[in-house]
């Protein structure tokens, strides 16, 4: 069966991917993988997936209270979009710092862009540092590389 797809699609130039292309196409989108960009410890308004959770007045759920207070007055932390400025790959767990060095979070996914060709990744800042065109580093081998915050999705925005 995998050869005669193959074969059946040759004209079409279609090639076998993994996962490495999945997870920079899902990247590029701006899309969440679970386990590394959400997880339980992480609300869908935290990471600007708020559109996702509905509010109507007759249902209840677990930590509903916790997140209408977090629509009506924000988060402490937010996801971001990141492109690097300087020459380098943002990965997961990677420090996020402000330009002096102060560590403001943490990269989530991260990856060259093959569209863009550039260093792209999302992850978590204080929420004073998740503004689009803000200035941020990453350190990569306790060197401090320069990123910028940007809207997702990258590969229509950039």
């Amino acid at each position: 069966m995998w050869n005669a797809l193959f074969e059946a699609g040759a004209p079409e130039g279609i090639k076998p991917i993994g996962l490495g292309a999945r997870d920079t196409l899902r990247l590029e989108m701006g899309f969440c993988l679970y386990g590394n960009d959400i997880d339980d410890t992480i609300s869908p308004i935290e990471a600007g997936l708020g559109w996702v959770t509905k509010f109507t007045s007759d249902k209840q759920f677990p930590s509903r209270a916790l997140l209408e207070a977090q629509m009506a007055n924000g988060v402490l932390r937010k996801r971001i979009g990141l492109i690097m400025k300087d020459r380098g790959i943002a990965r997961h767990g990677y420090e996020l710092t402000d330009t002096e060095g102060n560590t403001i979070g943490v990269v989530t996914s991260g990856s060259i862009s093959p569209v863009l060709n550039v260093g792209i990744a999302m992850g978590y800042v204080a929420a004073a540092h998740a503004k689009p065109g803000t200035l941020i580093c990453v350190k990569v081998r306790d060197r401090l590389l320069s990123a910028e915050v940007v809207k997702m999705p990258f590969r229509n925005n950039h």
